[in-house]
């Protein structure tokens, strides 16, 4: 096994740094690892202007040390009434970096996501216009469809009309799970990339009920059967341009976790960088790691890559059952168990 690992410094495509106290405790994990990251707009209330956006990035950079070097991207909420004009002007002033679509109540804070596609036409229409990313929660929200194929319905009855519609849409299929998402990304142009997060790779369904109910291994998306952890395994280390690092690292309190209605989510920012890499070892693809990790994501969003470096080095460590921090106490992704990896320089 190579004993040291040293790639450019990367950036995290989807995570979830929330606000007040807990953006205070959990966005030096994020800001320790990646020189940049695109924040998800699911606040309450959510973030659905240029100017709500450029106040939480202020509160963001409040809450890290001057030093940090992070560059937090921003991402607008799409509601059924959401401005055109507003977010074009938003994007062309860098506020923006992209849009967030939400099907109302897919997930958390989403009751005031889009209820039908059609009614943001207009707004996708402008964002092909200008080259602006939409960033998708691809999932149904149809009570009568199971949870485990809601992934899949969405891309038959949304998204590969979407792709049709407006050929020319960057579209990013966020934190996909399942080996039709991989399909349908291998398939689709190269304005069409999807994220893939660390626990995607790493567990299964049954993760959720081994031994009993676990509520640290609940996310939404769900996780899915084995056949298609195994295809976004695939698809990870494959070296396709297509698929690039997002961790959707989502923080609740250990309480809410624990709750009679736990709530959907998995905390994997404090080793999240360790976590991929003990997939990308395990598939004998630890050279392609860089560019999952680091080459694609910016390339498909037309960034410049970063300069810095960040090294990682072989040898087991164990995990933290649990992360005092700011005054929460959350259990990271891989809680009480051993990591092959660890970052000795970033």
């Amino acid at each position: 096994m190579t004993d040291t690992l040293t790639i450019r410094r990367p950036d995290d495509w989807h995570v979830h740094l929330r606000d007040g106290a807990m953006l205070e405790a959990v966005a030096p994990f994020t800001a320790r690892q990646f020189a940049r990251a695109i924040i998800m707009p699911n606040l309450s209330p959510p973030v659905t202007s240029a100017a709500s956006a450029a106040a939480y990035r202020e509160r963001i950079m409040a809450a890290l040390p001057d030093d940090s070097g992070f560059t937090p991207l921003m991402t607008c909420y799409l509601t059924d009434d959401a401005d055109a004009d507003d977010i074009a002007t938003g994007h062309a002033a860098g506020i923006f970096t992209a849009a967030k679509l939400y099907p109302a109540n897919a997930t958390t804070n989403s009751a005031h996501g889009v209820t039908d596609v059609a009614h943001i036409m207009p707004v996708l229409e402008r964002m092909q216009d200008i080259g602006m990313p939409l960033l998708v929660h691809g999932e149904v929200t149809d009570g009568s469809i199971d949870i485990f194929d809601r992934e899949a319905v969405f891309i038959e009855r949304i998204l590969e009309k979407l792709i049709e519609t407006l050929p020319d849409l960057k579209v990013v299929f966020e934190h996909i799970t399942t080996e039709q998402a991989v399909r349908f990304v291998d398939g689709a142009g190269p304005n069409v990339a999807a994220t893939i997060t660390p626990h995607h790779l790493h567990i299964n369904r049954n993760a959720m009920f081994t031994g009993g109910i676990r509520p640290h291994a609940y996310c939404l998306p769900v996780a899915k059967r084995e056949l298609h952890r195994l295809a976004l395994r695939k698809a990870a280390t494959s070296g396709s341009a297509k698929y690039f690092l997002g961790t959707d690292s989502a923080p609740h309190e250990i309480h809410a976790k624990l709750s009679a209605c736990g709530c959907a989510g998995i905390f994997n920012a404090p080793y999240a960088l360790e976590s991929y890499a003990a997939v990308f070892d395990e598939e004998g693809a630890l050279d392609r790691l860089e560019g999952f990790a680091s080459v694609h994501g910016p390339q498909f969003y037309g960034l410049p890559l970063n300069e810095d470096r960040v090294t990682l080095e072989g040898g087991s460590f164990t995990v933290p059952e649990s992360l005092n921090t700011g005054g929460s106490t959350l259990v990271p992704f891989h809680a009480d168990s051993e990591l092959a990896w660890h970052i000795v320089q970033a």
